[in-house]
């Protein structure tokens, strides 16, 4: 049930997406918009090495990301330039040609790659809202109608 249903997610969700990024540092939050390549199960973005958000990844590994009716947890690590990824740029030159032009090939650019954790979304079906959870980890799947009581 699990694999089905996160096979699923990953399709509806895309090949990319704009998603606000959300990063933590001594109970300070902040967040702001991402463009991101999503890629066999994990979401990559791209971010100069100077801005505040690389220093609280840096520190401070666990961040979320949101989108729609999409709430994300993950862990995320560095791996290196954006332009030594060849299959990050593919993807990213395609879904965001400005983005890669003025920036992916810069020196201070890093790429970094999310792997979920945990996954929550709302969905509807027939018109009525069910909270659709995976706690990636160890597999648990769980689809509850909302109540609202």
């Amino acid at each position: 049930l699990f694999d089905e249903a996160y096979r699923r997610f990953w399709m509806d969700l895309g090949e990319s997406r704009t998603m606000a990024l959300s990063t933590s540092l001594h109970d300070l939050v902040t967040s702001r918009m991402m463009s991101i390549v999503v890629l066999e199960g994990r979401l990559f973005f791209q971010t100069d090495r100077t801005f505040r958000k690389y220093e609280q990844i840096k520190k401070n590994p666990h961040v979320a990301l949101c989108a729609d009716n999409i709430q994300i947890e993950g862990r995320c690590v560095e791996l290196g330039r954006p332009a030594d990824d060849t299959r990050f740029c593919a993807v990213y030159r395609e879904h965001f040609p400005n983005a890669y032009t003025r920036y992916s090939l810069l020196t201070n650019e890093r790429l970094f790659d999310v792997t979920p954790t945990f996954i929550e979304r709302w969905r509807y079906l027939d018109g009525i809202p069910y909270i659709e959870s995976f706690h990636v980890e160890n597999k648990h799947y769980l689809l509850e109608r909302y109540q609202g009581i």
